[in-house]
């Protein structure tokens, strides 16, 4: 005689009750010590993992550095070619055909011209890296763990090193037309790490902005290239603006370009003296550099479980 599973008293499919049943996942979660894959992790905490990837920073923007140019014959020569080639058309269209260097000596203008690109280019070209840093990585952001930071960052490095590398010229440039290096050329270092702090919180910027609004990176050039014109670079801005009401060229020398250009000039061109800053300039641009790399660095990591998703 046979008996039915239902007759002999037993559910089929049915297992030994277990305590987790009735939990909701979270809850599940919160009692194994399991936490959401890609977590944005406590600000403390990022910043000690971002200075556990430090090699792979200093890794990353040194072969970045190396593959930009790989494919073009003269390779790393372009580094320094392409500002020179700016500052030249600059030189003759602004310096020759407009006359924008007045109030200023030829041996004055043409480091100031020098100086205003390739600072100029440091800033904006860490701009425009910023902007990809995240969208043109996915790949990587994909399939690896870490602080997602490191990449804008390294970004900005590659552009700090490329811009040391431009300085040898600039350095025998501005001795070529009489300004040697004397005390104020110490200067530089501060002025360059101030600059790198504020690019490096702008790409930071940039770069969340980027990850999604790719059209970003065409928009920017425009962007930009106003911002240059508005920044002196091949122009001194009191001496452009004389007669117009003060309060202009005060903002004008007072946005970040300019004031890392006006430093670095009064560092290296014996001719620019102190009367060509604008009042609290030291001030002021460690106000930008502070402002932009603590406010940038917060932006972007409130976005860090973001990256790379969707």
């Amino acid at each position: 005689m046979s008996e039915t599973a239902h007759d002999a008293g037993v559910t089929v499919g049915s297992g030994p009750s277990s305590p987790d049943d009735g939990l909701a996942p979270a809850e599940l979660a919160a009692k194994y010590g399991l936490s959401v894959s890609g977590a944005r992790p406590g600000l403390a905490e990022y910043v000690r993992r971002l200075w556990g990837r430090r090699h792979f920073i200093l890794a990353f923007s040194s072969a970045k550095l190396t593959a930009q140019y790989s494919q073009a014959k003269l390779g790393q020569v372009w580094q320094v070619a392409t500002p020179l080639l700016n500052a030249l058309v600059y030189y003759l269209i602004f310096g020759l055909i407009l006359q924008a260097s007045r109030g200023m000596p030829h041996e004055v203008y043409i480091p100031f011209l020098v100086t205003g690109v390739f600072v100029f280019t440091f800033t904006q070209s860490s701009v425009m890296a910023g902007v990809r840093a995240i969208s043109g990585n996915l790949g990587l952001v994909r399939a690896l763990h870490f602080p997602r930071a490191s990449l804008p960052i390294s970004f900005s490095l590659q552009q700090l090193q490329q811009l040391l590398f431009s300085m040898i010229v600039l350095f025998v440039i501005t001795i070529a037309f009489g300004s040697y290096p004397g005390l104020s050329w110490l200067l530089i270092l501060p002025v360059l790490f101030l600059q790198f702090l504020f690019n490096t919180g702008l790409a930071l910027i940039m770069a969340r902005l980027g990850s999604k609004t790719p059209d970003l990176a065409q928009l920017m050039p425009f962007v930009l290239r106003t911002w240059m014109y508005a920044s002196g670079v091949m122009f001194s801005i009191p001496v452009m603006l004389e007669g117009r009401p003060g309060w202009i060229a005060d903002v004008l020398q007072w946005n970040p370009a300019a004031v890392y250009m006006d430093l670095m000039r009064y560092a290296l061109i014996d001719g620019y003296g102190s009367s060509n800053l604008p009042p609290h300039v030291w001030a002021v641009a460690l106000a930008w550099a502070v402002l932009l790399i603590g406010g940038g660095f917060v932006y972007f990591w409130r976005a860090e479980e973001q990256y790379g998703r969707g």
